[in-house]
């Protein structure tokens, strides 16, 4: 069976991170969880940098994931109740997605996806568990640039009909999110030095985010969305789409 869903879905969240609304705040965000000044980074004791960087990366990780995660179980299982009209379903997801990949490629001007709205904490709460604070609020934060990508893999779950396919679609999506800022928290020296270089590329980021989006909208119209659904047929999502 092809596995075509899970990494399309992780490349929402590789591409989620690479986005002008995320990849620019990560220094400000890996300084913020950690307590740390860049000065703190470059010239601090580096074991306990590397430490601190670890564990409050991995609880920040944490607590996005479990806000994604959740959002996809609830997609799927909405879904389900809803599976009497698939058909409808797909069609509508399917065009909306096409026009946020439209919007995401700047070909399309959406001014309600324009609106940013996101919590923010103006102090962290202590200890790890302030971290996994920060990381639901990041979860919870809704942008311009990630909220499409997300918006279209949770458009996907609720067509599955089936919330463990949601469970692991979004935790791929988390995933793709989670990798790339493990290793930049970790490496945020290096890529502070060479952040101005990955800049001149944000464009071309922009244009493939919103191809993956079509691609996922197109899939959906043509209803092809078993084949990317294939993963796992004993969990019922082949019966309940030919039902």
């Amino acid at each position: 069976m092809s596995e075509i869903g899970y990494i399309t879905a992780f490349l929402g969240g590789l591409l989620s991170f690479l986005s002008p609304c995320v990849l620019p705040l990560i220094p400000s965000y890996v300084s913020f969880i950690t307590g740390m000044s860049f000065e703190d980074f470059q010239k601090g004791d580096k074991k306990r940098v590397r430490k601190l960087t670890l564990i409050n990366s991995f609880a920040f990780v944490l607590g996005f994931s479990t806000v994604f995660i959740l959002l996809g179980v609830f997609s799927s299982v909405v879904g389900k109740f809803m599976a009497v009209y698939y058909d409808q379903i797909r069609i509508i997801g399917g065009s909306l997605i096409i026009l946020m990949g439209l919007y995401v490629m700047g070909i399309l001007k959406l001014d309600f996806l324009s609106y940013e709205k996101r919590m923010h904490l103006h102090s962290k709460p202590k200890g790890h568990f302030g971290s996994y604070i920060v990381g639901l609020t990041f979860g919870a934060g809704w942008t311009p640039c990630i909220g499409p990508i997300l918006g279209s893999i949770l458009l996907i779950a609720s067509t599955s009909g089936s919330a463990v396919q949601g469970f692991w679609l979004l935790l791929a999506y988390s995933l793709g999110l989670a990798v790339p800022f493990m290793i930049t928290s970790l490496t945020i020296n290096t890529f502070l030095s060479h952040f101005s270089a990955i800049q001149k590329y944000m464009r071309l980021i922009m244009i493939l985010s919103g191809l993956l989006l079509i691609a996922f909208g197109v899939i959906m119209l043509t209803d092809n969305l078993p084949l990317l659904l294939s993963i796992a047929p004993d969990l019922g999502v082949e019966e309940l789409i030919t039902n």
